[in-house]
């Protein structure tokens, strides 16, 4: 039976109460409260993080009406009712009061719904003392403490270094004001985008166990295969299967289990459409502007590989390039292997949905927006399916000849050839074709591998200092595919295989020439 679909809802009440789909989490919020009293969750943004939290308010709340027929009805104590401070920093908070302001008028109307009074003037943190006392007092039940986009109020200001540590040192006194009132508190959940290490931001509530990558809550957040087949079933209709899979699952927080993110599912099955619902409702400049200013090629975020310490790196100030890309949700982990007393991850992106937007969006950022790299990546392919290796050097090389400027004032002179790999890979990724970046064999890695038209297209990209030094730098190139058997892990495809030298000009800043030979 057809149900609505609750898209933009965050109020569990409200979805419960309007008959609309929901997918069953309270089996993990029982094993959660019974295993932790203090727990932070990292999830990127309209992974439901904030409906999670109303679940929790109503659950703690004793609201029974809501959660007849499911998995959690069964095994709680309604009898118990607990008071609950729930915070939610989604506003803005670019003056320094902000931050202040948005904590005194939320506890306010926290205060006077529990009927109590207590003296306006005091300052956040001693607000929050206060409220915990008069509230397990009052009520004869611990409190149930719920902070929502906790790091808001960082990520805000980021830009601005010297308030993005202000808000934070500030966050730091006030959420150390919760470990100080255990004896008033019952259970704590905290969620946000980013993972501030304990020692920048919760020094006083160092007690909080990050279930971010644990594996037994790595589905908490989204949507898994089943959930979509089991409970969105009558909505899927006339929709092909397999193509949601590509445009949109692939998210992972170790586990078993990949998911969804649900905006994406959720205005899909109302628009019966693919697009990039997820990826249009945010602006990932910040990132661009670190890419450029760490000099790291877009070719670089496919098949990165980094331990957890990269993945969770973040502090003002010192935000690893992995922990962004990582935690805003462009990339997630591929897979893991253990070396030694170490876990390392790979990570990629997490679908198409993905993958062609965040090129296309870098593209655009860069001064190449709207349909050019699509029509050049489509042009591009076509030259390369018909062995026309001399039209696609010439146009690939007009094309190059609009390269930022900034591409090539920073970074290590001799990764250039990088840069220039990055923007043919962004024309291919932005027409979804099948594409391999930093491919490994068993001695070495091709630059890019191209699968298109029922052939093989492995490209090395090298610099020359001058024209005079062209032919040597492209024996290198074909020399080294051929040395390492690049392209040999595609012969029981039975395709013909090319290998294409690519020889870039560090004076001319453009193509100089290239040479394909068959593999």
């Amino acid at each position: 039976m057809s149900r609505r679909l609750p898209i933009g809802i965050q109020s569990f009440r409200r979805l419960r109460e309007t008959d609309s789909y929901y997918v069953d989490k309270t089996p993990f919020i029982r094993e959660l409260i019974n295993q932790s009293d203090y727990c932070f969750l990292s999830r990127p943004r309209r992974f439901g993080k904030s409906l999670l939290l109303d679940t929790l308010k109503s659950l703690f709340e004793g609201h029974e009406d809501l959660f007849r027929g499911l998995d959690i009805h069964g095994h709680w104590d309604w009898s118990a009712r607990h008071p609950v401070v729930r915070l939610s920093f989604d506003g803005k908070y670019n003056d320094p009061k902000d931050l202040e302001r948005s904590i005194l008028t939320q506890l306010e109307v926290i205060e006077r719904n529990a009927g109590l009074l207590i003296t306006s003037c005091r300052t956040g943190p001693e607000r929050l003392w206060d409220l915990l006392d008069l509230l397990h007092r009052s009520t004869g039940q611990q409190v149930v403490v719920l902070v929502d986009e906790y790091d808001k109020p960082i990520l805000d200001v980021l830009h601005d270094p010297k308030l993005a540590t202000a808000n934070r040192d500030y966050l730091r006194g006030f959420y150390g004001i919760i470990k100080g009132g255990a004896e008033h508190v019952r259970f704590v959940f905290v969620t946000g985008v980013s993972m501030f290490s304990k020692v920048s931001l919760f020094s006083g509530l160092n007690n909080l166990e990050d279930i971010s990558l644990n594996p037994r809550y790595a589905t908490i957040c989204g949507y898994t295969d089943d959930d979509i087949d089991e409970v969105f079933g009558p909505e899927l209709d006339g929709l092909d299967r397999e193509e949601i899979r590509t445009w949109y699952n692939g998210y992972h927080w170790r586990g078993g289990a990949q998911v969804y993110n649900p905006y994406d599912v959720l205005l899909l099955l109302r628009n019966r459409e693919f697009r990039p619902y997820w990826f249009e409702t945010g602006s990932p400049a910040f990132l661009f502007r670190m890419l450029m200013e760490k000099s790291v090629s877009p070719m670089e975020l496919e098949n990165r590989m980094a331990d957890m310490s990269l993945v969770s790196k973040f502090d003002v100030g010192d935000i690893g390039i992995e922990a962004l890309l990582f935690q805003t949700g462009y990339l997630t982990i591929a897979d893991e292997q253990r070396e030694g007393f170490r876990t390392y991850y790979r990570l990629d992106y997490p679908n198409l949905e993905v993958r062609i937007s965040l090129n296309d969006e870098l593209l655009g950022y860069l001064g190449k927006p709207g349909r050019e790299p699509r029509e050049q990546g489509r042009a591009l392919c076509a030259l390369l399916e018909a062995n026309d290796f001399g039209g696609f050097a010439e146009r690939l090389r007009t094309y190059l000849s609009g390269i930022p400027y900034q591409w090539h004032a920073t970074g290590d002179l001799a990764r250039y050839e990088a840069w220039y790999a990055s923007l043919l890979h962004m024309c291919f990724r932005s027409i979804g074709v099948d594409l391999r970046v930093e491919d490994t064999s068993s001695h070495g890695r091709a630059d890019m591998v191209v699968l298109t038209g029922g052939q093989v297209f492995v490209l090395e990209f090298k610099m020359a200092d001058g024209e005079g030094d062209t032919n040597a730098v492209l024996d290198a190139a074909i020399g080294q595919m051929r040395e390492r058997g690049y392209a040999e892990k595609y012969r029981d495809r039975g395709e013909p295989a090319h290998l294409i030298g690519v020889a870039c000009g560090r004076e001319a800043r453009n193509l100089l020439a290239i040479r394909a030979e068959p593999a």
